[in-house]
């Protein structure tokens, strides 16, 4: 945020300067009626209004002028802070997205619109006009003490509501805004379990329990926007009784001859100037307000921003793959998923992790990528740990297949490419090693095959086979599957098998998370897991022979 603030502060620097100049050029009105009134009129010089005609002329025309270039460099602020702050927000929110178990809010993204659109709006115009309401009361002064002091007590009046329409409404629409967010997020979170919804007749309930949340905006909001219209409609009544009470002032000061004309109308055009920007800031307060609170939030969420700082790029892994007394925690929770987790592979090793419900399978397979981060100790892949690693560098090196497997819009080959440009020879080296080539290639397009939406239409084998070859894209070093054959059908099964196979006999290192037998013949070590703790580890046969001990022990003692 402080890099993106020394990039704008010239450019806010330069509206400033421009709105010195348009403000300064503003007085060119009232002096022009000022001058014909009292001059002019009165000296009847065709010449001296010429003159006067030609220079407020000029004077309006380079007005115009820095007031188009001030609103394209409004323009290019807004464009320069979406540019800037969108990447590294969209990378903090995946970032959180991953490491926070049901994280998914996208609110970062809205922000940084929110505040673009401040910088692009009117606000910030009355926001650098404002501090010119002091100059405008002081030429007024000049004209005459009695005026000056009307107009001081005038703008101090608008300022006034400004202020007390900051206090009212700031909360009010803090909390609108949230609430309207948490409505918006129940029904798009609710849409991802459609099929169930209609499936199980609940679709109604969804919608008394949205309506509740809307009825409760909907109260907010027009609480909210009755209090708003009232004070923008009660400034612009403010603001018009000022200016005939300013001008029924003038009118009397010339009549008492203390004044002239052309002072009550000059008076009356450069008060309206000067309440002009306050009455804008309250127009756009609700504006201002939603641009603070957003850049509160994205102030908080820059502290997952990359700092830009400059690692050594490491040099492709082995697969040596260590885990160092791990233990883990969700965010905002004291029970432990896993504690005390310790093994070690060699390159080319596959292992096998098993273990009930809950046991923490997942969480460990997570861990291992470097997607989610470890309470204590260290997952360290070569002996660096995958935490410390850009994941724009680790990626390439790992493999990985989530239990739920989820694709994105796109073709099948820019699936398997990660989104990448679609390199075709590296595409299908990819199926071919998955075993996934003849699959795909009965797919309506082939490899150009829309996957639609989450991979929507393909079977779930179909999903988690373009998956396998999309974790095997560009030939990783580590590979982690979670579950890779929950929905597989025969030739799945034996398709993922005779890849499993092949990255042992290429040297590739292995971690398969799975409750079927059919995956086990293919690894060299087995991790038995139970509440997050490790209850054996050791090579496949021996704990194979084990495992199957104690379950004829177990067998026995309930026969007995």
């Amino acid at each position: 945020m402080r890099n993106l603030w020394s990039d704008l502060r010239p450019l806010l620097g330069y509206i400033a300067a421009f709105s010195f100049v348009i403000n300064l050029l503003y007085l060119a009105p009232a002096f022009f009626t000022l001058q014909v009134f009292d001059r002019v009129i009165s000296t009847s010089s065709h010449e001296t209004l010429i003159v006067l005609l030609a220079g407020t002329g000029a004077a309006l025309l380079i007005l115009m002028l820095l007031d188009y270039v001030r609103t394209r460099l409004q323009n290019v602020v807004g464009i320069l802070l979406d540019e800037r702050l969108s990447p590294p927000v969209v990378n903090a929110i995946v970032e959180r997205a991953a490491r926070t178990p049901g994280a998914t809010k996208t609110e970062g993204i809205r922000d940084v619109a929110a505040l673009r659109s401040v910088f692009s709006a009117n606000g910030l115009i009355a926001v650098f006009d404002a501090p010119w309401v002091v100059v405008y009361v002081a030429v007024i002064w000049m004209f005459h003490p009695a005026l000056g002091i009307g107009a001081a007590f005038s703008a101090l009046l608008m300022l006034a509501l400004a202020w007390l329409n900051d206090r009212v409404n700031r909360q009010a629409l803090e909390k609108l805004q949230n609430e309207g967010r948490r409505a918006s997020h129940y029904v798009e979170s609710s849409l991802r379990n459609a099929e169930v919804l209609q499936a199980l007749g609940m679709t109604q309930r969804l919608l008394v329990r949205w309506r509740t949340l809307q009825d409760q905006v909907a109260a907010m909001q027009t609480s909210a926007s009755r209090s708003g219209a009232a004070f923008t409609t009660g400034t612009k009544a403010v603001r018009q009784a000022i200016q005939i009470l300013m001008l029924s002032l003038g009118a009397y000061l010339v009549l008492s001859q203390q004044a002239s004309g052309g002072i009550m109308i000059a008076t009356s055009i450069l008060l309206g100037r000067a309440v002009q920007p306050v009455e804008q800031l309250v127009g756009s307060w609700r504006l201002l307000i939603e641009g603070r609170a957003a850049y509160r939030r994205l102030s908080e969420l820059a502290k997952d921003f990359d700092g830009g700082v400059l690692r050594v790029v490491m040099p492709r892994p082995e697969g040596r793959l260590a885990v160092e007394n791990i233990t883990y925690r969700a965010p905002g929770s004291e029970t432990l998923v896993l504690a005390s987790v310790g093994f070690g592979l060699a390159p080319g090793e596959a292992l096998a992790i098993v273990g009930p419900s809950a046991a923490g399978k997942s969480t460990l397979a997570r861990l291992l990528t470097g997607v989610w981060t470890p309470s204590s100790g260290h997952v360290r892949l070569d002996g660096a740990d995958v935490s410390y690693w850009p994941r724009e560098q680790l990626g390439p090196y790992i493999g990985y297949v989530p239990q739920d497997v989820e694709l994105f819009d796109g073709t099948v080959a820019d699936n398997i490419a990660r989104l990448d440009k679609v390199d075709s020879e590296a595409v299908v080296a990819a199926a071919l090693r998955a075993n996934a080539h003849e699959m795909i290639l009965t797919l309506p397009k082939g490899y150009d095959t829309p996957v639609g939406e989450h991979g929507a239409r393909l079977s779930p084998g179909q999903r988690q086979r373009v998956a396998l070859a999309r974790a095997l894209y560009g030939n990783p070093q580590l590979v982690i599957l979670d579950e890779p054959n929950s929905n597989l059908d025969g030739a799945g099964e034996i398709a993922l098998a005779q890849a499993m196979s092949a990255l042992r006999d290429e040297g590739v290192t292995s971690v398969v998370v799975t409750h079927r037998p059919s995956l086990i013949a293919h690894v060299d070590k087995i991790l038995v897991l139970a509440a997050g703790r490790v209850q054996q580890f050791g090579p496949a046969g021996e704990v194979m022979k084990d495992m199957q001990r104690q379950a004829q022990v177990m067998v026995g003692q309930k026969a007995a």
